[in-house]
């Protein structure tokens, strides 16, 4: 997509702002993994007094971690198919047709893994 400066489409102007909206959901995703696996498998953080502790972080599990990075990925799906869908002039029918197969993918395994983690709580004492 070439553009002459001062051109900027509805379309071109949506498809970047949902690329920075991918761009922040990635870096999250990122920086949730990266805190939660550290605060999960290596070490306690202790931020119980700083004021820009994440909420999740007294609640994180192995299980939470996963179930919230498949729910990231979900987003970060959906996101790839609204682009895909703003712009389907310009993307093949067999791209969009194995994004949605891939999106669907993602949603199954966030319930199936949203389901375990739910079991594995209930027999698991507290």
């Amino acid at each position: 997509m070439v553009h002459e400066i001062g051109t900027l489409t509805e379309t071109v102007f949506m498809l970047g702002i949902l690329t920075l909206v991918d761009i922040t959901m990635v870096a999250n995703l990122l920086n949730m993994v990266v805190i939660g696996g550290y605060a999960t498998f290596v070490s306690k953080i202790s931020l119980e007094s700083h004021p820009d502790r994440p909420d999740w972080l007294s609640h994180i599990d192995p299980g939470t971690i996963k179930v919230k990075l498949a729910a990231s990925l979900i987003g970060i799906s959906s996101i790839h198919l609204l682009k895909a869908f703003i712009n389907i002039a310009n993307v093949p029918i067999e791209h969009i047709q194995w994004q949605l197969i891939i999106h669907l993918t993602f949603l199954g395994s966030a319930v199936l893994l949203a389901w375990t983690d739910k079991i594995m709580t209930r027999v698991k004492p507290h």
